[in-house]
């Protein structure tokens, strides 16, 4: 029988290849996540924003006209426009529901506008069931699956302390109620949802939107409404 002599050196020379291997693996997907960081703190999740998020998936969003003119051709005031949404905690939204909804469309860059939306928000606004703030944020940049899912997973963990500044926003108004409950999260990695609402490029798109309890477009900006604007059209 022919015995079989092993080298340790070619051990230890092939195991160093598979720890640097393995090394440079990790130290890609660090970088990969520090980015996906980076791309979510520029986003500033402000008080009242309440950021739709597809959790993973290429959007979890759909969109049916109740009405014959789509919101990417133009914008008729009283048209009703039926948009569906799943959030970040798996509740179906939609913007003919019966509430009130603000809904704005905005980028990662457009992160001071959205949160002068939520702090011009009247304050009958806060906590009241009947009325709901959504913030569809547009991807610019398509993603990998495994990029979305890092993103879902940073942006729950940013809605989570976003909500510690809305409660102590309630707690001053004495409203008892859980502020994280009210925050609803879209992101639209596909423009799918952006071009619903007029966005005709990636790069193009805050607007803001207000729909009545049956969907009818009530009034649109495509900057920052005045908290007087804001009121009158919610009211």
């Amino acid at each position: 029988m022919i015995g079989i002599t092993r080298n340790p050196s070619r051990r230890r020379a092939v195991k160093s290849i598979k720890e640097g291997t393995e090394a440079r693996v990790q130290l890609r997907d660090r970088k990969r996540i520090t980015g996906m960081k980076g791309i979510l703190y520029r986003i500033g999740i402000g008080s009242l924003i309440l950021l739709l998020t597809a959790l993973g998936e290429p959007v979890m969003g759909t969109v049916s006209l109740l009405g014959t003119v789509p919101l990417s051709r133009g914008f008729s005031h009283g048209q009703r426009y039926r948009i569906n949404f799943v959030d970040v905690d798996g509740n179906s939204l939609s913007t003919a529901d019966g509430h009130v909804t603000v809904l704005v469309l905005m980028t990662p860059e457009d992160r001071e506008k959205a949160r002068s939306i939520g702090d011009r928000a009247p304050d009958y606004c806060l906590g009241n069931p009947s009325y709901r703030m959504i913030t569809v944020l547009n991807f610019t940049r398509r993603r990998t699956q495994i990029g979305r899912n890092v993103v879902t997973m940073l942006v729950r963990h940013q809605l989570d302390e976003e909500a510690k500044r809305l409660q102590a926003r309630y707690n001053e108004k004495k409203i008892a109620r859980d502020a994280r409950s009210d925050i609803y999260t879209v992101t639209d990695f596909d423009g799918t949802i952006s071009s619903q609402l007029g966005a005709e490029s990636a790069a193009a798109g805050f607007g803001v939107f207000v729909f009545g309890r049956n969907g009818e477009l009530l009034q649109h900006w495509d900057d920052v409404p005045s908290a007087q604007e804001l009121a009158s059209a919610v009211k």
